[in-house]
């Protein structure tokens, strides 16, 4: 008979079958890794099939409950806001949740990496498993606030990525939760691309919405979250509405315009209104009064004996700025798919008919152009003039613009379109004419929050050989824009 002592130190070179080796420590099975295993293939079956698979179910029922997490979790009624309400300890694992730090390999948690797996599908499925069939405002509320537990859990604010928040988005602030461990792929590295689709389902369940029966409704009205695919079914249908039904859709429109308005107006008075205008003397008063300086250039009064600074001359602070008057003129495509950038520039154009030294002009156009230049300052009152939809042609939007140019040197055009036209060669040669007088002429192609949007490839080139290359992606890069050119 063998010993097997003489067996297992045999030398590796004798021929004959491999003899198994003795597992290594690190290579025993966790069990913690099938658990996690079983919660993403429930994951995956129910995004992609919305019956239920029975041995999925009642497997990962086992993982929650054995982990000692809520089997609400598994509850596809159940919406994150009633989750965390019923175990407010929750909510701080939420916030950050798809934004982990890395960790070495031998730090590897991976029973926290199993909670993680049941927390990430509870909110992915109650984001993207949306149904069929008609939807209630109660259940499009639900939705909108399960979202915006997604956008906290990669690391943003509510409302960023669905453009809900126009000019906030990105990311807004970081990882704030514990999010438990290591190997979940950090899914913050898709939110370039969750944000337009976050957008895009939004709008589905808006459409599948009876919104007139809910608006003629005040208290369903009550409960819908103003969003940007709301506001455009609203804008869309507002001639169809009268009574309750219009007037609680304008106080959808009003809410909307005013939450934006707010993030918006804090990123242009970010900026200051102009350079230091040194030949004006400054204001001799306290809060202009300069004391280091002061203090600098009286040195030589010090008195060693006395241990004191005679004073001779005070130093005052310039507070004066060069401001010249600026002619902004804006003009939005409010064909069909521009009704994101028209309700945010429309926004936009209202903030800086506000501010001083800044003359405005507003300007929408499909097939026929309206000058809305009289309400530029008031953007409800402008979107309720608006007619969304129709064709596209910029020209009869250039026979308006082009008068308005007085001074070319002090005259910004903002023309914000998908540049779509059936008179390309006109309205080109339109653009470059005025780009050749001096008038800064700045083409946008999408001024969304979540960046999705289409240009005419053929005037992209055009522009980009021109000098003056399409802004395309965030509003914060016109504000940018803009800020630059008026301050």
């Amino acid at each position: 008979m063998t010993d097997p002592t003489a067996q297992a130190t045999a030398p590796a070179t004798v021929p004959g079958p491999a003899q198994p080796s003795a597992p290594a420590e690190s290579a025993v099975p966790d069990p913690n890794d099938n658990r996690r295993q079983v919660l993403y293939w429930r994951l995956l079956a129910r995004l992609f099939d919305p019956e239920e698979q029975a041995s999925l179910e009642s497997a990962s029922l086992a993982v929650v409950e054995d982990i000692g997490l809520p089997s609400a979790l598994l509850d596809l009624g159940a919406s994150v806001d009633s989750v965390v309400q019923r175990h407010p300890e929750l909510a701080a694992e939420f916030d950050g949740l798809m934004t982990p730090e890395p960790e070495e390999d031998d730090a590897r948690d991976r029973a926290a990496e199993v909670r993680r797996a049941a927390l990430v599908s509870k909110v992915l499925l109650n984001v993207f498993s949306t149904g069929s069939g008609a939807v209630t405002a109660e259940q499009l509320a639900r939705w909108q606030s399960d979202a915006g537990w997604l956008e906290r859990a990669l690391g943003c604010r509510p409302g960023d990525l669905r453009g809900g928040r126009a000019g906030a988005g990105g990311r807004g602030v970081g990882p704030t939760g514990t999010g438990g461990g290591g190997r979940t792929p950090d899914l913050s590295l898709l939110i370039p691309a969750i944000g337009p689709e976050l957008g895009s389902l939004e709008a589905g369940l808006v459409k599948r919405m009876r919104l007139r029966e809910v608006l003629a409704d005040p208290r369903l009205a009550a409960r819908l979250t103003p969003s940007m695919s709301l506001i455009e079914q609203l804008l869309r249908d507002k001639n169809n509405l009268s009574g309750v039904a219009l007037a609680n859709a304008k106080s959808l429109i009003r809410r909307y315009v005013d939450e934006v308005s707010a993030v918006l107006r804090t990123q242009v008075e970010k900026a200051t209104v102009g350079d230091i205008d040194r030949s004006v003397p400054p204001k001799r008063v306290f809060r202009n009064l300069d004391i280091d300086r002061t203090i600098w250039k009286n040195l030589t009064n010090w008195s060693p004996e006395e241990e004191r600074l005679y004073v001779d001359r005070l130093y005052y602070r310039h507070t004066s700025r060069k401001t010249t008057p600026q002619r902004l003129i804006v003009v939005v495509d409010q064909s069909g798919s521009m009704v994101d950038s028209m309700v945010n520039c429309t926004i936009l154009a209202s903030i800086f008919a506000g501010l001083p030294k800044v003359d405005v002009h507003l300007i929408a156009y499909d097939t026929q152009a309206l000058d809305l230049t009289p309400w530029a300052h008031d953007p409800f009152e402008t979107l309720l003039r608006t007619k969304l939809g129709g064709g596209t042609d910029g020209t009869v939007a250039m026979a308006l613009a082009q008068p308005k140019i007085a001074e070319p040197r002090n005259t910004v055009v903002v023309w914000i379109s998908d540049f779509y036209e059936w008179r390309t060669d006109e309205l080109f040669e339109s653009m470059s004419a005025i780009h050749r007088s001096g008038a800064k002429f700045i083409p946008v192609g999408s001024v969304t929050s979540a960046g999705r949007g289409s240009v005419n490839p053929w005037f992209r080139e055009r522009f980009k050989d021109l000098g003056t290359p399409v802004i395309s992606g965030h509003i914060k890069k016109l504000v940018h824009e803009l800020k630059t050119f008026l301050t």
